[in-house]
């Protein structure tokens, strides 16, 4: 493996820790901040935010990185995190928590310009095991961060952002001075056009071939929201846990995800083929997800992360085949659509799923998990077609 392969998986780490350390301590913060005891509606609200500007802005800058090369465009993204975690370290109050967020998303682009750095740098045959060790950097990210922000949370709840903020900018030094350029910039201008957020999207929906994996990427990010909107929410109020027992939930959880992405895409999909790599997944999740919601013992979750990590095998797959709807010239153009995707259901899925875990928080709060099971049934015929 190249040098440029481990900076950029230890740069998704990195960016992963920082994410995990905030998950178990934000409803407490937002509860400081507001006074409200009811925080589902901010939590849902912050979540949706972020996804707008990520909407409006990731296909932008993916087009961008398309001319300019990736690392000038990753660097951007990274800064741009760092100071939304300073921000929510210094916010006395709801609206500076909301600017943060805000410009996070605008620069967000670290992750798909991360993947077009790969594709930019990866054989087909290779796509898929190399996109499983992505996910598997997050894993990791996610065993350590959320432990150390459920622990930091318990002694002051700004004490994690203070540490997200200086992982990001240890992120931001990594790849601004190990980092090499993975695409030769074209010499072509950045064009007044490539700054309209509607042309990669009109560009992408133009090409047939293309629909059911951008509804795939959609539908499976909607589920993925659900986890971070209700499972510190749900883990508080089913089994009373503290921050530390929801970092030790997530960071168990990411172990696991850890574990099965770096050893089992590659075999999944030599095995199963893509599709059938992809229902695997989706059995194994929805396995899962309904044992969490009739769970009434907290062990219980513990014992079925395994399964629920196995539900992510597929994920590699799915992100192969998508690079092969375009040519080179056009990844990270592409990378930002579905980045855009990913941001469109990270506007719509919060916003339900804080609404429907409000409607059945009071008699049965594992209900959420059902709803998330029956979306991804909504997958499995698009899987089967493709």
């Amino acid at each position: 493996m190249n040098k440029s392969l481990v900076i950029i998986f230890i740069t998704i780490m990195l960016d992963a820790i920082g994410i995990g350390l905030i998950f178990p301590i934000l409803p407490a913060l937002l509860r400081d901040v507001t006074h409200a005891e009811n925080v589902v509606p901010y939590i849902g609200a912050m979540v949706a935010l972020y996804a707008v500007m990520q909407l409006v802005f990731a296909p932008v800058l993916g087009a961008i990185s398309d001319r300019i090369g990736r690392r000038p465009v990753l660097l951007v993204s990274l800064g741009g995190a760092a100071i939304n975690y300073i921000l929510m370290v210094l916010a006395p109050s709801l609206w500076l928590l909301f600017l943060g967020r805000a410009i996070a998303g605008q620069t967000s682009a670290n992750v798909s310009v991360a993947m077009a750095y790969i594709t930019d740098i990866s054989a087909e045959d290779q796509r898929a095991r190399r996109f499983g060790l992505v996910s598997a950097m997050f894993g990791i990210g996610f065993v350590i961060g959320p432990v150390i922000g459920g622990v930091l949370g318990d002694h002051w709840l700004r004490l994690p952002f203070i540490v997200a903020s200086v992982l990001n900018g240890c992120n931001l030094a990594l790849a601004l001075f190990m980092l090499p350029e993975s695409r030769k910039p074209g010499g072509e201008k950045v064009a007044l056009s490539t700054l309209n957020p509607l042309r990669p999207l009109m560009w992408a929906f133009r090409m047939k071939s293309a629909l059911p994996i951008l509804l795939l990427f959609f539908l499976f990010s909607a589920t993925g929201e659900a986890y971070a909107i209700c499972w510190a929410l749900w883990g508080s109020d089913t089994f009373h846990w503290s921050g530390l027992m929801i970092g030790l939930s997530l960071g168990t959880f990411g172990a696991f995800q850890a574990l099965a992405q770096l050893f089992l895409p590659g075999p999944a999909a030599m095995l199963l083929g893509e599709r059938g790599a992809i229902l695997a997944g989706v059995a194994c999740a929805c396995t899962a997800l309904t044992t969490m919601a009739l769970a009434t013992h907290g062990w219980l979750v513990f014992a079925i992360l395994p399964l629920f990590a196995l539900g992510g095998i597929g994920t590699p797959a799915l992100q192969s085949l998508a690079t092969r709807q375009v040519d080179d010239a056009f990844q990270g153009q592409f990378q930002g659509v579905l980045a855009s995707v990913v941001s469109f259901a990270s506007i719509v899925a919060p916003l339900v799923f804080s609404s429907v875990y409000s409607a059945v928080q009071a008699q049965w709060p594992g209900a959420i998990w059902l709803a998330v099971t029956a979306i991804y049934a909504l997958t499995v015929p698009l899987v089967v077609r493709l």
